[in-house]
């Protein structure tokens, strides 16, 4: 997913503050992307800390090594974060920014965090909130489902159907404990809503949702998009709200 797919970085205030103060020498993300987060990380933390930013799709990791320098003491590696590829007790610290919803076994790659994770190491994560929290996730949902009234796309729906309860319930049942939640909200500029509507048709599963019901043309449903987002957000500002968990492998 391009950038622009999940409106840029909801600013890490939480991740990047936690993550410093916890002093890590050693850091694990998953579902990295296109590197927002590396990059956040990279310049949040001392130079000698070691980062593995892992994703599933190794084309969004060739878009994330535009962003570092080869001495930045960065590896880009793909990797399932259902399955990760590392060993035991081997990481200080896990972090994932918005990729928990997409996992298809949420509960193992919790266990696969803890297990990878020395004792005492942490786990950040981050998800969307609700559709009426993200007023930009469910325009996005009703706009290209208007388009197909038989069978519609559901992609949209996943990122903003995973609750509170479901995690805190998902970490603890993976042995995580101290487990905390947050919520955290901005008005998030929007200076170009179509950019947005691009990203959000073209850069992420949705599009193949569209291709293969076939009889609509992609660029239609990116022109509907922005036309409803220049109507929803006359002044350029856009709420956003997200949720954002944490937990500790036990010491002992």
């Amino acid at each position: 997913m391009s950038d622009a797919g999940f409106v840029g970085s909801i600013p890490l205030h939480y991740d990047e503050g936690c993550a410093a103060a916890l002093e890590p020498g050693s850091v694990l993300e998953t579902a990295a992307g296109t590197g927002i987060v590396t990059r956040a990380l990279r310049d949040a933390l001392p130079p000698e800390t070691r980062i593995v930013a892992t994703d599933l799709n190794p084309p969004m990791l060739e878009i994330a090594s535009a962003k570092f320098r080869p001495e930045e003491n960065v590896v880009l590696a793909p990797a399932d974060a259902t399955a990760l590829p590392f060993g035991d007790e081997s990481v200080d610290l896990v972090v994932s920014q918005f990729g928990v919803m997409f996992f298809p076994d949420r509960d193992r790659s919790y266990r696969e965090a803890k297990r990878v994770l020395r004792p005492g190491g942490h786990y950040l994560l981050s998800a969307w909130d609700a559709f009426r929290y993200n007023t930009f996730g469910r325009i996005a949902h009703e706009v290209v489902c208007s388009f197909f009234p038989v069978d519609p796309p559901q992609f949209q729906k996943l990122p903003y159907s995973y609750t509170a309860d479901e995690a805190r319930a998902s970490l603890a049942a993976a042995g995580f404990e101290a487990i905390e939640a947050d919520v955290f909200r901005i008005d998030k500029p929007l200076p170009e809503p179509e950019r947005l509507a691009r990203g959000v048709v073209f850069g992420n599963p949705l599009i193949d949702q569209i291709r293969a019901r076939g009889g609509v043309e992609p660029e239609a449903v990116h022109a509907a998009l922005t036309a409803a987002y220049r109507e929803a957000f006359p002044d350029g500002v856009m709420p956003l709200q997200a949720q954002f968990f944490a937990g500790r492998k036990p010491a002992a």
